[in-house]
């Protein structure tokens, strides 16, 4: 089984299964990229935020892989949102990865403290779609609500709408309201990963019922949640920096899931974010400013 690709609606296809670097050490994520291009991964994901874009830059240089074949998706942080200061965000990050381009650049957070920056953030973003330097924009962390005040002005649809899905937390009201604007939902932390370094008490890893559906199927609790993310049109971005980890997540196109097992997974829902509420994040309380190149 090929990995499918999904087709965004700049006409830019991605892979169903991307590579994330959040919370991957700078002096870590190197190795871990190279060990994901050479698995096969061609979606990387980074951020501003993440201080580790020089290195994602460099690891895809360092692969030998040609520029053209790797899609390159970073985000804006919140205190670089505003016209003027989101186009210079795309002037830092760049400079940081070393290429001319960004495939996908997407707003980090909603900021609904502050959404006449966030609006300006993404009008910002039109323009540099508009004039090539990315080939499709879009959010993270976005709410139903917030998607519509969004669109209220905006003059292009985001491309994606990256928030935490895994099976016990689903964000279905988003994934729907996605839907309805032909906006793709891009998971992160999509096998509950968030729930373990986050502190919270259960990890989807130890769930009986992935367990079970994994043991039925002779893999393993991380592929049979990616397996679910990728049969109801979802792309994910699992992260590790375990050679074995980054190598067995990407290899999930050779089995597949019945319609039972995929509701039995749906029924793990509990409600619980694993994240920060993405609209607890303010400019006060995140006063994070991107160090320029």
């Amino acid at each position: 089984m090929t990995m499918p690709s999904i087709r965004l609606n700049e006409n830019l296809s991605i892979p169903a299964i991307g590579f994330g670097v959040y919370q991957t050490p700078p002096e870590e994520t190197i190795a871990a990229v190279m060990v994901a291009l050479e698995t096969g991964y061609r979606h990387i994901d980074t951020a501003a935020a993440y201080e580790n874009e020089r290195e994602v830059g460099e690891a895809i240089r360092r692969s030998g892989i040609p520029r053209e074949e790797v899609i390159v998706e970073s985000k804006v942080w919140i205190t670089d949102y505003g016209y003027d200061a989101t186009l210079h965000a795309f002037e830092k990050s760049t400079a940081k990865l070393g290429f001319e381009t960004i495939d996908i650049l997407i707003l980090h957070l909603p900021l609904p403290s502050r959404f006449d920056l966030t609006r300006d953030a993404f009008r910002a973003l039109e323009t540099m779609l508009a004039d090539g330097k990315v080939r499709a924009i879009g959010v993270s962390n976005f709410s139903a609500a917030e998607l519509d005040l969004l669109l209220e002005t905006a003059t292009v649809v985001p491309a994606l709408n990256q928030i935490e899905v895994h099976p016990y937390f689903q964000e279905r009201e988003v994934q729907l309201a996605n839907a309805a604007h032909g906006i793709h939902t891009q998971a992160w932390s999509p096998i509950g990963g968030v729930t373990i370094y986050r502190g919270g008490g259960s990890s989807s890893f130890e769930d009986p019922v992935i367990g079970s559906i994994a043991r039925a199927h002779g893999q393993t609790p991380a592929q049979v949640m990616l397996r679910w993310h990728i049969q109801q049109g979802r792309s994910a971005i699992p992260k590790s920096v375990t050679p074995a980890r980054i190598r067995e997540n990407f290899d999930v196109f050779d089995f597949e899931l019945s319609a039972e097992e995929l509701s039995h997974i749906d029924a793990l829902e509990t409600g619980n974010r694993g994240g920060s509420d993405p609209d607890s994040i303010t400019l006060e309380t995140f006063d994070w400013d991107i160090p320029e190149a």
